[in-house]
């Protein structure tokens, strides 16, 4: 997930710069107006002009914003069923979104070492919104052959002890020797499985012997196995590659992350743009992907201030692999309430959003009067143009600062250059997290028919 709570540069912009008038009237004649996300058939047709890319990146400027997520059901199920995307792909660790996977593509549940998404901020993935579009995304899927059943996944890197105990499990199932080998060498890793960052300041600060080398032993090891396991189980040995892949960087994250810099969060998004090639391969040539992810990792990000400051994203990335294959749509509001925390690891709320400031592009999107628009800059130079400003953009991620959003939550952007098009939703609330509101509904407000298993309606989320 993103915390956008630390300081964000803004490259020394005067406060309170006016919008020009020529670019809120662009925006007025050049919106196209969606209506709410509810209508998940008409809001999605509006996104039917991106169906030609191989992968769409859905953003969002808040990770607590129910809208942005009915928004990106609707889009996503619209390119599922009119366009032929067989791949989600979520800002999401990666064995919580397998419990996923295995139920939307109607999979036996696998083995655990606990809760889905049990870890700060819970309420990211286990909200009612969610729960919806997994259990759509599970009754579609009944209706394909197998090879055209839709992936969940999740791209993240902070799964250690539970990727740990995946490969284990695999290598177990498959090779009890191979398992022993790597038991020992993810020894002196698995003591800090439940607090990596103890691992990291220990081996960064106090001189603890480092794991790197025997990681990634252990994942060359795997990658050698390639032709054997295959034939056997691929899409097995293919989860179990992912999971000793992550253990690999999760080992570097957590030692790098003491280092100031752009260097963590660079090998973040680099293995979450790894993970996005490494599901297309997987699935063939024909596979299409619909990425979930915040602004901050979805649009270019050389066209705003973290760039020009030595960081790249998943955005940038796509973009460089994909080209115009690669679709960027950022998404923003003007007010409302966010699902958020203060601090890390503190609890939810349920915060204000307050009003975008006077110097943002969210303002000049409020000015142009749509209350719900989609604005495509593709083709349209003019437009281009006057979005380049720079202006302010707000990004609030876990975390949410109202006293100190400037210095919190702004920063500044070449908008026409970070996304191909923005959706504007000017009023939003915050999500409802699955803990505070059992049972869940299902898409037209009826529950959800009984799952297979014997199991209840809230699973995969283990409630």
């Amino acid at each position: 997930m993103t915390n956008h709570a630390a300081s964000v540069p803004t490259h020394g912009r005067p406060d309170g710069v006016a919008i020009a008038p020529a670019l809120i009237e662009a925006l007025r004649h050049h919106g196209h107006p969606l209506p709410g996300p509810e209508q998940a058939g008409e809001f999605g047709a509006a996104f039917d002009r991106f169906g030609h890319a191989r992968v769409v990146l859905l953003g969002e400027s808040t990770h607590g914003t129910a809208e942005f997520y009915r928004a990106r059901a609707a889009i996503t199920r619209r390119l599922i069923e009119r366009h032929g995307f067989t791949i989600v792909a979520v800002e999401a660790d990666w064995p919580d979104g397998a419990r996923i996977d295995d139920y939307v593509r109607h999979h036996a549940p696998r083995p655990w070492r606990g809760a889905a998404f049990a870890r700060f901020p819970r309420w990211m993935w286990r909200n009612t919104d969610i729960a919806s579009f997994v259990h759509w995304l599970h009754q579609h899927n009944a209706e394909q052959p197998d090879d055209r059943r839709v992936s969940f996944h999740g791209l993240d890197i902070y799964s250690l002890g539970e990727s740990i105990h995946a490969v284990l499990t695999y290598l177990d199932r498959m090779d009890p020797e191979a398992a022993k080998a790597a038991r020992a060498r993810y020894a002196r890793l698995t003591p800090w499985q439940d607090d990596p960052a103890r691992y990291g300041n220990a081996v960064m600060r106090h001189g603890h012997d480092s794991s790197e080398d025997a990681v990634v032993a252990q994942l060359r090891e795997l990658l050698a196995r390639r032709l054997h396991d295959v034939r056997l189980d691929g899409a097995a040995w293919f989860d179990a590659v992912q999971n000793a892949r992550i253990v690999r960087a999760a080992e570097q994250y957590y030692r790098i992350m003491y280092r100031a810099g752009a260097e963590s969060w660079n090998l973040r998004d680099r293995h979450m743009f790894g993970t996005i090639q490494a599901l297309l391969a997987h699935r063939g040539e024909e596979a299409k992907a619909v990425i979930w992810a915040h602004n901050s990792h979805v649009g270019h990000a050389a066209a705003t201030a973290m760039g020009w400051e030595g960081q790249f994203n998943i955005g940038e990335l796509c973009r460089m692999a994909h080209g115009d294959e690669a679709a960027l749509i950022g998404f923003g509001t003007d007010r409302g309430t966010v699902a958020a925390a203060h601090h890390w690891d503190a609890e939810m709320e349920v915060m204000t959003v307050r009003p975008a400031r006077a110097d943002s592009y969210e303002h000049a999107f409020l000015h142009a009067g749509l209350p719900r628009a989609l604005f495509d800059w593709r083709d349209d130079r003019h437009l281009r143009d006057l979005l380049r400003g720079p202006l302010r953009e707000r990004a609030i991620g876990v975390i949410y600062r109202p006293d100190s959003e400037l210095h919190s939550h702004y920063f500044e952007a070449m908008l026409a250059d970070q996304f191909d098009a923005w959706v504007w939703i000017e009023k939003t609330k915050a999500v409802t997290p699955l803990d505070h509101a059992l049972p869940v509904a299902g898409q037209n407000g009826a529950p959800h028919p009984g799952h297979p298993s014997g199991l209840d309606e809230t699973w995969p989320f283990g409630l």
